[in-house]
């Protein structure tokens, strides 16, 4: 009785939880792998060394765009091509279209189907059902990629070169013997596999090859020798930074005293002070009276404090409006003679 108990309390039970994604992996394995391949065969060599921009807005909404969008420029990098980000710095513009981008799946059986019997009597019954008796079953799926590239000049709209299309078809198949499988084989799986595990079978078809001299192929590692870059030429990849401005920053537009007190005599200076109170009229020589007659200005002395480069823009703004109002009265000059007047 003591071990039996011993035996209960070290008994236990353990859970683990699954779930799936929307799209099963083999799915997104038939669709990539197709557009892999669909790419591959296309021949970018007649852009080589050319400024192009890809336009990939004619495959919105197809299945899995971004990914053959990224990867037909990968491909076109690798050709040579030179990508450009923004159309107006690109020499040609390359437009993809997608023909077909989907699955399609094929079932054979051979042996007696599921089936439901009728259902009579007066009892109501459910009706039985027989179920499926396969003696050879096979599950074909299919990732079918139909697409075409074509550049044109960005400037005159003249046709340049176009690929043609490429279609590709990739496959994979189940197959139960006797109720015993999946024997799994097709394009994206290597080999032959039992249950999703690999298996040793004999070669039966082509052996698989590498890619041809001087073509790149997406699917496989290519290492591109590296070009050092020529000092005395711009670089041929366009840059745009972004335009960023921290709050309170210095201001591009930014003037300083220094900067605007050499421009003319009589210039008002430009302090920190953003509402124009600090402007004041250089002196341009000794202190002498104020002539008859002259337009009632008030003088103020220039502040020797530390300018505000944040504030630059409104005094300059404020001296601009300055000089126009000493045009529409007719002085065209400063004196020549100013008295500075102390608070």
């Amino acid at each position: 009785m003591i071990a039996c108990a011993a035996l209960a309390a070290c008994l236990g039970c353990g859970t683990t939880r699954w779930s799936d994604t929307s799209r099963t992996a083999t799915e997104q394995l038939l669709v990539t792998d197709a557009q892999e391949r669909a790419i591959s065969q296309i021949d970018f060599h007649a852009l080589a060394n050319k400024d192009v921009y890809l336009d990939g807005r004619y495959v919105a909404g197809s299945t899995d765009e971004k990914y053959l969008i990224a990867t037909l420029r990968q491909h076109m990098m690798a050709s040579g091509c030179v990508i450009q980000d923004y159309p107006e710095d690109a020499q040609y513009i390359v437009e993809l279209r997608a023909g077909s981008v989907g699955t399609n799946r094929h079932d054979l059986l051979f042996g007696v189907p599921s089936t439901h019997l009728p259902s009579g009597g007066p009892f109501p019954v459910s009706s039985p059902a027989i179920p499926e008796l396969p003696l050879v079953k096979r599950t074909a799926q299919q990732g079918v990629c139909k697409i075409g590239v074509y550049a044109y000049d960005r400037v005159s709209g003249q046709p340049v070169w176009q690929s043609g299309t490429r279609r590709v078809v990739s496959n994979i198949k189940d197959v139960w013997v006797f109720g015993t499988g999946p024997f799994q084989s097709g394009t994206v799986v290597e080999g032959t596999q039992f249950a999703g595990d690999g298996m040793a079978m004999p070669q039966s078809g082509p052996k698989k090859t590498g890619p041809a001299p001087g073509k790149a192929v997406v699917s496989q590692e290519i290492r591109f020798p590296q070009v050092e870059d020529d000092p005395l030429q711009p670089p041929r990849r366009k840059s745009r930074p972004r335009k960023t401005q921290l709050a309170g920053g210095p201001d591009a537009n930014a003037t300083s005293v220094a900067s605007t007190s050499t421009t003319a005599p009589g210039m008002p200076s430009i302090s920190g002070s953003s509402d124009g109170a600090s402007l004041a009229p250089i002196p341009s020589g000794p202190a002498s009276p104020a002539p008859a007659g002259s337009p009632g200005v008030v003088l103020l002395p220039a502040t020797a404090d530390a300018p505000n480069a944040a504030a630059g823009t409104i005094g300059l703004l404020h001296a601009v409006d300055w000089f126009q109002n000493v045009k529409e009265r007719g002085l065209t000059k400063a004196p020549e003679t100013l008295t500075t007047t102390l608070p």
